[in-house]
């Protein structure tokens, strides 16, 4: 009655967030070298160049370039992710900290335009391809495994200013020779891949999950089939070309209660859920259900599928379920509780009267987490695995260096509580734990190092300033305990 001997204890981070190293070792643009800053109550921006020279910008959710335009980076603009936090040169170093906490697997992404840097280039950049040699066999100097997510919001800028990135369907061509490329080059290195990072929150944003510049969900859901159709492919190709690899799908996911008993509540509670697992339905399933295809033909929306899609989907379903899980959130068909709002990942919500909130107003709900991991292991039957879970808050560094975080101990141990429930008492199959932003990064919603969830502090601060240097918190020492009792010990 406990987590299996083989569960895989760590952490995740993303490129994008986290790499810095922007435009060193050949590296080209992404969709995310051209958001800006932000704040929890300032949205992040887009930049782009009109034709005559002159630069404008856009929230990030409503991006629809002008005509004659081309995103780009701005003079006078601040991207936070360009240096990031620096693992471009530091990775050794940070490394090295996750193997002292005893970690099992690390889930890092790879950044597409480090390897083919216009995204449709007929050759890879292999200055590009030698980094993650380093950054793999760094791992495996201290046993841990890559988690690696092949695409995390950061497609190539190129693609979207030459076709829309993945609202055209030659961007599949360009992701292919991407899988192909790495499969073959980290065969043994690598094996546990994630295709596409929270692919659900297209539905919101269309730039941050696809690099699409339009807010029209048939244009949206025409992109979401061509990274469907692209995911499974993957799957084909990394069990071809190594029977080793384990690929799974990614989703934004968290429990959806109705507000009230309300049978209107209930069922925009199911729809809502319903709306968010079509994405893993295809991937889990290998086809489109119906709910959805009703949706689409209320909207008018017509998804053009070349002969032989659908039998590529069912063919590449996943070997496994990973997903996000920070908060749950509540359905409701009153308009006025409607009008009161709360903040969420990537998401917005009625605030729950039965939960506490973060310093960014995410809600708290670690039981929450034993019911998401029951859903979706009762829906689909196969392996599941938390690759993002975390706290987000204000970190206060003591006189004597100290960073007393017990506020995200207490965060972590109840979701872990929670994931053990699930699997001891409710017989739920999870492969592992990997909390976000193991070390501290940017954000992706806001754009801020402020709102810290790392076990490693990162004296780097959104005015610019700090060293880059690494410390320990206390949740550091706490997390070593949980890994090597094997989630036994949470004190």
């Amino acid at each position: 009655m406990a987590f299996r001997k083989d569960f895989l204890w760590g952490g995740a981070t993303a490129a994008n967030q986290y790499e810095g190293g922007w435009n060193e070792g050949g590296k080209g643009l992404s969709c995310d070298d051209i958001l800006t800053g932000g704040t929890k109550d300032e949205p992040r921006k887009l930049t782009y160049i009109l034709a005559d020279g002159t630069t404008g910008d856009m929230p990030f959710w409503q991006a629809t370039l002008p005509e004659g335009a081309k995103f780009a980076p701005v003079d006078g603009y601040f991207y936070p992710n360009h240096d990031a936090v620096d693992f471009y040169h530091r990775y050794a170093e940070d490394i090295a900290l996750l193997a002292e906490m005893g970690f099992k697997t690390f889930r890092i992404s790879m950044a597409w335009t480090r390897i083919f840097p216009n995204g449709d280039d007929a050759e890879p950049n292999e200055e590009g391809l030698k980094f993650y040699d380093k950054v793999f066999d760094e791992c495996a100097k201290y046993g841990i495994e890559p988690l690696v997510t092949i695409s995390h919001y950061e497609s190539p800028l190129n693609l979207t200013n030459k076709w829309n990135s993945w609202a055209d369907r030659r961007t599949i061509d360009c992701f292919m020779r991407y899988c192909e490329t790495i499969f073959k080059r980290y065969k043994g290195k690598v094996k546990y891949w994630l295709t596409f990072n929270e692919i659900n929150c297209i539905a919101m944003s269309g730039w941050l999950a696809a690099g699409v510049a339009s807010s029209d969900r048939g244009v949206k859901m025409q992109a979401a089939h061509h990274m469907f159709v692209a995911s499974a492919k993957a799957v084909v190709m990394a069990h071809e070309i190594d029977p080793e690899n384990k690929v799974g799908c990614m989703l934004a996911y968290g429990t959806t209660y109705g507000y009230t008993c309300n049978p209107q509540d209930e069922l925009l509670a199911q729809q809502k859920d319903n709306n968010t697992l079509f994405f893993t339905d295809v991937h889990c399933r290998g086809y489109y259900p119906s709910f959805m295809l009703k949706s689409f033909e209320r909207d008018g929306i017509v998804i053009k599928k070349e002969p032989g899609d659908d039998e590529i989907l069912k063919k590449g379903v996943v070997d496994f379920l990973s997903f996000s899980y920070y908060m749950s959130s509540v359905a409701t068909a009153d308009p006025e509780l409607l009008k009161k709002s709360t903040a969420g990942n990537m998401f917005r919500g009625v605030p729950n009267p039965y939960l506490k909130a973060s310093d960014w107003g995410w809600q708290i709900d670690p039981l929450g987490l034993r019911i998401a991991l029951n859903n979706l292991y009762d829906r689909y039957q196969i392996p599941l695995f938390i690759v993002e879970n975390g706290l987000g808050a204000y970190d206060t560094v003591e006189a004597d260096g100290s960073i007393n975080d017990d506020y995200r101990i207490d965060y972590l141990r109840e979701h872990i509580k929670a994931m053990k429930d699930a699997v001891e008492l409710d017989g739920v199959d999870l492969m592992g734990y990997t909390p976000w932003g193991c070390i501290d990064l940017v954000s992706a919603s806001t754009g801020e190092m402020r709102k810290r969830y790392g076990f490693v502090y990162v004296n780097k601060h959104d005015d610019g300033t700090g060293d880059y240097s690494r410390s320990r918190k206390k949740s550091f020492f706490w997390y070593q305990k949980v890994i090597k009792s094997n989630g036994e010990d949470l004190d």
